[in-house]
C-alpha cells in the first residue's frame, strides 16, 4: 500500500458518526504546519483562504493553480489532506472527471465537489445535472484506491434554505457513490438531526455563527466538522485589530497575541 493509500484509508476511518473529525482549513504552508503541530488528525484546503493569500476573492482561482497549491500543502505535512475543488472548475461532467483525475496525482486523501454553478442568476445546478457531475467525480475517484469523495449541496450557503431539496440532493449524491455528504450553511440543530437521519453516509458540517457546539453535533450524529475559510478570516481579523490599535491608539496590546503565535510557530516550524 502506498503512502497516499495509507493516508486515504486513515482519512476514511476518521469519519465516525457521533465522534466528529475536527478538520481545519489552512491556507498556506505555515498555517498547515501550525495546525498539524496542534494535534489535528486531518486538514483541508480552503478556496477562499487560498484566494485571500493572493489578494483575491473566493472563486477567482483556477484548477491548475488550486491543485498546485494543494500539492504544496500535501508535501508540507504528514497528514491526510482533503481538497476543496469547488465545482470541479467546470460545468460539464467531463470537466469534473478531469479535475478529480488530476487531483489524484496530488496525493490527496479526499476531495469535494459542489453543486454551485457560479451563475449569479441561477447559482445552483439542477439536481439532474448535479448528480451527473457527482457520478463523474465518483468514476474518477475510483482510480485512486480509498480516495474519499465529498459531495456538497450548496443551497443554504447561497440563500436557498430548502432543507427538503438539500436532503434530496444529498440522497441522490449518496446513490451516485459519494462517500461523505456536506451541506454548508445548515446550522440549526433540528435541521442537522433531520439531515443526518435521512442519509446513510457520514455528514460534514461547516462552522458558522450560531452553530451548535461540537458536543451537540456529536450527539446529532455528525461525522466531520470543517471551518472553511473562517480561520483565515480570523487571522485577517487579528491583523486588522492589531493595525487599528497601532494606528488609532498608538499602543501594542496585540503583541500578547503575537507572542502566542510566535511560540506555536517555533514548535511547528522546528518539527522538520
Amino acid at each position: 500500500m502506498t503512502s497516499e493509500e495509507n493516508k486515504a484509508s486513515t482519512f476514511r476511518a476518521l469519519h465516525v458518526p457521533g465522534a466528529p473529525l475536527l478538520m481545519p482549513n489552512p491556507w498556506d504552508i505555515g498555517s498547515a504546519k501550525v495546525l498539524a503541530s496542534l494535534g489535528f488528525k486531518a486538514l483541508a484546503t480552503t478556496s477562499s483562504g487560498h484566494a485571500a493569500t493572493l489578494g483575491k476573492l473566493d472563486g477567482a482561482i483556477g484548477r491548475d493553480e488550486s491543485l498546485t497549491h494543494a500539492q504544496s500543502l500535501v508535501d508540507a505535512v504528514d497528514l491526510p489532506f482533503n481538497a476543496d475543488l469547488e465545482n470541479g472548475f467546470a460545468d460539464d461532467s467531463q470537466g469534473v472527471f478531469d479535475t478529480v483525475d488530476a487531483a489524484i496525482r496530488v496525493g490527496l486523501a479526499g476531495c469535494s465537489i459542489e453543486d454551485f454553478s457560479g451563475d449569479d442568476d441561477d447559482p445552483i445546478y439542477t439536481k439532474e445535472v448535479a448528480v451527473e457531475r457527482i457520478s463523474a467525480a465518483v468514476d474518477a475517484a475510483k482510480r485512486a484506491p480509498g480516495l474519499v469523495l465529498t459531495a456538497r449541496a450548496e443551497n443554504f450557503i447561497h440563500d436557498r434554505p430548502d432543507l427538503a431539496d438539500t436532503i434530496e440532493r444529498l440522497q441522490a449524491f449518496q446513490e451516485a457513490g459519494a462517500d461523505v455528504l456536506y451541506a454548508p450553511g445548515i446550522s440549526k440543530l433540528d435541521d442537522i438531526r433531520t439531515l443526518v437521519r435521512e442519509v446513510d453516509r457520514p455528514v460534514n458540517i461547516l462552522a458558522r455563527p450560531g452553530l451548535p457546539s461540537v458536543a451537540e453535533l456529536a450527539d446529532a450524529g455528525v461525522a466531520r466538522i470543517s471551518v472553511g475559510g473562517s480561520f483565515n478570516k480570523a487571522a485577517f481579523g487579528a491583523l486588522v485589530a492589531a493595525a487599528r490599535e497601532l494606528l488609532e491608539q498608538g499602543t501594542y496590546g496585540y503583541l500578547d497575541l503575537a507572542g502566542a503565535g510566535n511560540n506555536q510557530m517555533s514548535v511547528a516550524f522546528d518539527l522538520d
